[in-house]
């Protein structure tokens, strides 16, 4: 098996990656567990929350991302809190092939709640961790999506020539 031949960096490495992925599924079915009290789906509830974190006026493909979905697939979340009147559609005012995406009252009042339940958990998911080690891990998350992005553009690029 390759793994037994695996220094110690790359054995660590791979557990680090799989441990990233184990943590990020954990988080958000606990995180899921909250939304649930209020009533509301993730389908639901996450659009609605991103849609706050971004700000008014964001635009489905930037909803997708936070989500971590393909664009093409937002599409059916964002008709779905439309419908449930959470979310309105807008001609963007700089492209009218465009649309922007705004929380209505109802919205506000969702993210906000699901919001205000989320503070306290990640309170105590990060007790006991530092402010240093939270920044660093940021840090460190935030250069792996660089690195990760980076290395996607290059593969991309390779497979065009």
């Amino acid at each position: 098996m390759l793994i037994f031949c695996m220094d110690k960096i790359d054995r660590q490495l791979a557990t680090l990656t799989m441990a990233l992925g184990r943590t990020a599924r954990a988080y958000k079915s606990a995180a899921d567990t909250l939304t649930a009290d209020f009533g509301l789906s993730q389908a639901t509830a996450w659009p609605v929350v991103m849609i706050g974190r971004l700000g008014d006026g964001a635009r489905p493909g930037a909803v997708a991302d936070a989500l971590g979905i393909e664009p093409s697939s937002v599409v059916r979340v964002i008709d779905r809190v439309v419908e449930l009147g959470l979310v309105e559609r807008r001609e963007d005012a700089s492209d009218r092939r465009a649309k922007s995406l705004y929380l209505t009252a109802a919205g506000r009042q969702c993210a906000d709640r699901v919001e205000a339940a989320l503070i306290p958990f990640r309170r105590a998911l990060f007790a006991g961790r530092s402010q240093d080690d939270i920044e660093a891990c940021l840090r460190t998350l935030e250069g792996l999506q660089t690195a990760i992005e980076q290395l996607a553009r290059e593969s991309g690029s390779a497979s065009s020539s």
